[in-house]
């Protein structure tokens, strides 16, 4: 465990610490209502709507995270020209989150996933998004606008959902500038796009992703599954999130941290909160191993929510205090 006194320290840190986070903004629609009859029309249920509401999603959902904690957060990413761009945009502002590094496309979507409910069932998923690569000329406005502020900001995140923004070409420049400027660059990756991120500082994938990032279907041995993709990566650590097992953190040795989630009612979100937390711990003076237990920590409070969530500073400290009634 890490000492409270350790803890507060570390935390009390975040607010001085500056982090980049590159990848697919989105926006998360939900509209809720009740079902009381099927439509005359056709053989589908009439939604009565009582509420609509939208959060951050995707890489827009870690950079909440971060704002939520007290980081001074930046953002970049390619949204659409549109009223949804206007939205994302605006709720960043609300949070005093740097936007100069969002690029404008008119000839793509804001990415925006639109979530009918009714009676706490989902019926119906409605997606506005354009998966194809960035073109060149947004690749190199989206670099540019990085390398403009590379000496002002402590650590990057790249968050990978595989709608076009991390390109092959943008991935591994922002890796190599990341490098140069001795910054951290964390990955919340997708499988099929892990050769994108050989030389990263850290990567965060569950298990079933990582067993994808190396091409295998099923591997018993953790061990050598984290060391194995380790190696291929040429990470400097790695950090496997395993559901109910816990997480375990591959650096020189293994270390392997249990669950502390008392109930878990939805993972939505939950690693966007973990490479969030992992990254910020680690970017304002923790250990890799002290920021995963810190990390495992924060994922432990959002799974016990519904639907994307954030976590607060004082509510780790209170799930500290739950988990352990003697601080050392």
């Amino acid at each position: 465990m890490v000492k409270k006194s350790r803890l507060l320290e570390i935390l009390e840190s975040f607010k001085s610490i500056k982090i980049a986070v590159i990848g697919d903004m989105m926006l998360d629609d939900y509209i809720i209502g009740s079902v009381d009859r099927i439509s005359p029309e056709a053989p589908v249920p009439v939604v009565n709507v009582v509420e609509e509401r939208f959060v951050l999603g995707g890489a827009a959902n870690v950079v909440n995270n971060l704002s939520t904690l007290g980081a001074q957060t930046f953002s970049f990413g390619v949204i659409g020209d549109d009223p949804n761009g206007d939205r994302l945009t605006n709720e960043f502002a609300k949070n005093s989150i740097n936007v100069d590094g969002i690029v404008r496309a008119e000839d793509r979507p804001t990415i925006v996933k639109r979530r009918i409910i009714a009676h706490n069932q989902q019926l119906l998923r409605l997606d506005w998004e354009n998966k194809r690569d960035i073109s060149p000329e947004l690749e190199s406005k989206l670099l540019r606008n990085l390398r403009n502020c590379i000496d002002d900001i402590d650590a990057i995140i790249l968050s990978d959902y595989d709608k076009g923004v991390l390109t092959p070409l943008v991935a591994k420049e922002i890796i190599k500038l990341a490098n140069e400027h001795g910054k951290i660059v964390t990955v919340d990756p997708k499988p099929k796009n892990a050769g994108n991120y050989v030389g990263a500082t850290s990567m965060t994938p569950n298990r079933k992703e990582a067993m994808e990032c190396i091409g295998l279907d099923r591997i018993e041995d953790v061990e050598k599954l984290g060391r194995e993709l380790k190696e291929k990566l040429n990470l400097t650590n790695l950090l496997l999130t395993r559901s109910e097992e816990g997480m375990s953190l591959f650096e020189e040795e293994t270390v392997t941290i249990p669950t502390f989630a008392k109930e878990v009612y939805d993972v939505t979100g939950a690693g966007d909160t973990v490479i969030s937390v992992f990254t910020l711990a680690a970017a304002a003076g923790a250990t890799w191993h002290e920021a995963a237990k810190i990390a495992n920590t924060a994922a432990g409070v959002v799974v016990g929510r519904i639907g994307t969530s954030t976590v607060t500073k004082e509510e780790i400290v209170a799930f500290y205090d739950e988990l352990y009634h003697e601080w050392n």
